[in-house]
């Protein structure tokens, strides 16, 4: 995988921020015409959509080993539940306010590599997550004296793609990126679909024929949650990780610009400091990382007199 060419990786993390709050943005619009439950499936109808015939004209392999199977389906059942999680968190929260909050999630991974990876934490990453966990309820307080318990839903969201994340790096390097997330979408429409049917009365599930602007805006909705996964994915092929992880922030940014276009949204002074103190938080955790891999040591090649076969 080729890691040389940064300022592609860069772009392409750049086009992933811009793409996902818009794409949440969509289904916020969504939200008082039609129940979560159908957004959910529509938005894998339309990955399922792009990405099958993608894959299969370009002749990818769709068969996986069981293993890899099982991660791919435990990845979708956590892909369907953090979306819903959005999705109904958008119908309360301002777009800013739930993308900050949710964006405890690098703090979540950090303890869950601990404990499920037996990855190191040092203190002072200790300290970084307490600090971010302390901005994010800032930013929680304001939202449940507003809203109440729907405040809560991104903290969910943040739980829900942490393991999503885990999972996906389980599975990446032996997977390719077009061909899992196509599956993922067929998956995600057969565990989804008989639940509209035979649930169709339960809150949330209920199904109502979208008007000719719903589906122009399910359809833009589908094209930018499909395509923002896809262009995170890729730019992990041309830069490292530690390049692109404190751009991912950017999202925030851009959610508080989008709120503001379409829902005249902005958040409130403490909410704004809590956003800061989460991003700050967040990107020394990261610089952390990033200087910690930089000072390991690399492991020298042990050589024999056998040269290899």
């Amino acid at each position: 995988m080729a890691t040389d060419r940064p300022l592609l990786g860069i772009a392409l993390m750049l086009g992933f921020c811009m793409l996902a709050p818009l794409g949440d943005a969509l289904a916020k619009l969504l939200g008082p015409e039609m129940a979560v439950g159908q957004l959910v499936f529509l938005r894998f109808a339309f990955q399922a959509g792009l990405l099958l015939p993608l894959a299969l004209l370009t002749r990818r392999p769709l068969r996986m080993t069981r293993r890899v199977a099982a991660l791919v389906a435990l990845r979708t059942i956590l892909h369907i539940l953090g979306i819903g999680l959005v999705f109904t968190a958008l119908l309360y929260l301002p777009l800013a306010d739930a993308i900050a909050i949710a964006y405890v999630m690098p703090f979540i991974a950090l303890l869950l590599g601990h404990w499920i990876f037996g990855e190191t934490v040092g203190p002072r990453r200790l300290i970084a997550c307490a600090v971010g966990f302390a901005g994010t309820l800032m930013v929680v307080q304001p939202a449940f004296a507003e809203v109440g318990w729907p405040a809560l839903l991104p903290l969910g969201v943040a739980l829900v793609f942490a393991l999503f994340m885990l999972t996906t790096r389980a599975i990446a390097p032996s997977t390719d990126a077009i061909a899992m997330q196509a599956v993922s979408a067929l998956l995600a429409l057969a565990l989804t679909g008989p639940a509209l049917l035979l649930f169709s009365d339960a809150p949330g599930l209920g199904w109502a024929p979208p008007s000719a602007r719903g589906w122009g805006l399910i359809a833009a909705m589908g094209c930018a949650g499909t395509f923002a996964h896809l262009l995170m994915t890729w730019s992990l092929r041309y830069a490292p990780t530690a390049t692109l992880a404190p751009m991912q922030y950017l999202e925030i940014p851009f959610a508080t610009a989008i709120g503001l276009l379409l829902f005249d949204d902005l958040p409130g002074p403490l909410a704004t400091l809590g956003i800061a103190v989460t991003m700050g938080s967040g990107l020394y955790v990261i610089l952390r990382e990033h200087r910690d891999a930089r000072a390991r040591p690399v492991p020298k090649p042990i050589h024999s007199g056998t040269p290899p076969a």
